[in-house]
């Protein structure tokens, strides 16, 4: 369990706050060299983090003691370096409202600031713009100044010093560190103290789950049993990542997603993560898994890469791969821009469709199978196994219907003795190309020969499915992953 240190310039600083044992002050910290051997999560509220600074090396010397801090002196030197975010889409008319919105006594608009504790604000409006900006430099606090003559564009922030807030600001200041971190001040004398804090991040309104509910309530319920604090938490409680030892992913991930973007804030603070950002851009993107079992010759469909500025004729496509193909944009994900394809006006109509979302298109062979084998690994071992057989006059597990709930094909869940070995070797030995994170191989039987469809990141754990033939085992040996991971983590400081 972490123990959570504020570091201050002066114990002073703290008076108009509740009374606790977790402050400690800049020249304290930096000169104790015992606290190196322990868990800490260090809030730096230094008034002066200029490069060697005081403030400056108690970021410094708490990530070469392996502490989590923020701000991180990578964070420090980011906005030393470069005070500009690109805001999009909602963002964009989010500020433009706002901003625009005031103007001064001679009729202009004026500059707005807004100010930001942990990633939140006063105004419910900005809230979404103050976690955007928190979560592209990560400080304690910060003053933002969005520019009067371009509304959308951010002129000047800075941090802030608890020394400059006032009342109503050291209000907002205490309730947001309060939900950054309970721990500092509440301690419960009938909670339980667990040995880690794992979080799992999820989204409730997904249409098509990783885990349902009840999955995700028996990782919550197994994990208690194993002396873990498991949290479910959600986008929106990304401002508490740092609270945790160690973040599971169970939300449908992609590069341009907060799941990445958590995945690699996660991974920067030596979290343990599953899975990891390299997974997610690796398993994401089909050209890559495609260049990838090509050039280390695991069996795979014959498949060829299609470009948008010249892209390959039908007929030339077809001699190789045969007339009926499956079109794939690179990062789709639960059979969502998979398209069949039998003859020219198909193809060039798919073709057509499919380039407006990505410049490089995915065509392989058509292999008709009744199912497909889902071997789940982690660590490099084969943990369970099922056939999903395709959705019922389809060819695909699942079938997406315009304006329909998408209907997916039965599923036969297999003990791991009784899928043919061939079977799980190759799923080990396609995923030890990835990483040793958790995977879900997807793979055809085509005659006698086992053929990778693909690895998917972050697969489908859904009680009653991937858990039959395991039970809650399932459970304990994916949260077994990670406390030996952490207890490796506790061994090396």
């Amino acid at each position: 369990m972490q123990t959570t240190l504020i570091i201050l310039d002066s114990v002073s600083d703290w008076k108009p706050y509740y009374e606790t044992d977790s402050i400690i002050t800049a020249g304290e910290y930096l000169q104790n060299e015992q606290l190196s051997q322990e868990d800490l999560l260090i809030i730096n509220l230094c008034s002066d983090l200029s490069y060697n600074s005081e403030g400056y090396y108690c970021s410094l010397l708490a990530q070469a003691r392996k502490h989590k801090v923020i701000p991180s002196s990578d964070a420090i030197n980011s906005l030393e370096s470069d005070r500009t975010i690109k805001l999009q889409g909602l963002l964009k008319k989010t500020c433009h409202s706002w901003v625009s919105g005031t103007t001064s006594l001679d009729g202009n608009a004026s500059p707005r600031t807004i100010d930001i504790f942990f990633g939140d604000c006063e105004d419910p409006s900005l809230k979404r713009l103050a976690k955007f900006i928190f979560d592209q430099f990560p400080f304690p606090m910060l003053k933002a100044t969005f520019s009067s003559s371009k509304f959308t564009q951010l002129e000047h922030f800075r941090t802030m010093a608890l020394s400059e807030l006032d009342d109503a600001q050291q209000t907002l200041f205490a309730n947001a560190i309060d939900r950054f971190n309970k721990k500092i001040w509440r301690y419960p004398k009938s909670r339980k103290m667990f040995g880690y804090d794992l979080a799992i991040l999820h989204d409730p309104k997904e249409k098509i789950p990783c885990s349902n509910a009840s999955a995700l309530n028996l990782f919550v319920s197994e994990a208690k049993k194993m002396n873990i604090h498991a949290e479910l938490i959600t986008a929106d409680d990304s401002a508490r990542l740092m609270e945790f030892d160690a973040l599971f992913i169970r939300q449908t991930t992609a590069v341009n997603h907060i799941t990445y973007q958590l995945a690699k804030k996660a991974q920067q603070a030596d979290m343990v993560v599953i899975d990891d950002p390299t997974s997610i851009i690796l398993c994401t993107n089909k050209v890559y898994l495609k260049e990838l079992l090509d050039r280390e010759k695991i069996p795979c469909p014959r498949s060829r890469l299609v470009f948008k500025t010249k892209p390959a004729g039908y007929d030339e496509l077809s001699q190789v791969l045969g007339d009926t193909m499956v079109i794939k944009v690179p990062d789709g994900s639960f059979s969502v821009g998979v398209t069949k394809v039998t003859n020219q006006q198909e193809y060039e109509k798919t073709l057509a469709e499919l380039f407006l979302s990505s410049s490089i298109l995915l065509i392989q062979e058509f292999l008709p199978t009744d199912f497909d084998w889902r071997i789940g690994v982690i660590g490099g071992e084969c943990i369970y196994g099922c056939k999903y057989y395709m959705a019922q006059g389809h060819w695909q597990i699942i079938q997406h219907r315009a304006n329909r709930i998408p209907r997916g094909g039965a599923f036969e869940t297999i003990p791991l003795y009784s899928i043919p070995s061939k079977v799980r070797k190759l799923a080990i030995k396609a995923t030890s190309l990835i990483g040793k994170g958790l995977y879900g191989v997807d793979i055809k039987m085509v005659g006698e020969q086992p053929i990778i469809i693909e690895i998917n990141d972050n697969p489908s754990l859904e009680h009653g499915v991937e858990d039959q033939v395991m039970g809650n085992e399932l459970y304990r040996i994916i949260l077994r992953e990670f406390v030996d991971r952490l207890n490796s983590r506790q061994h090396k400081r």
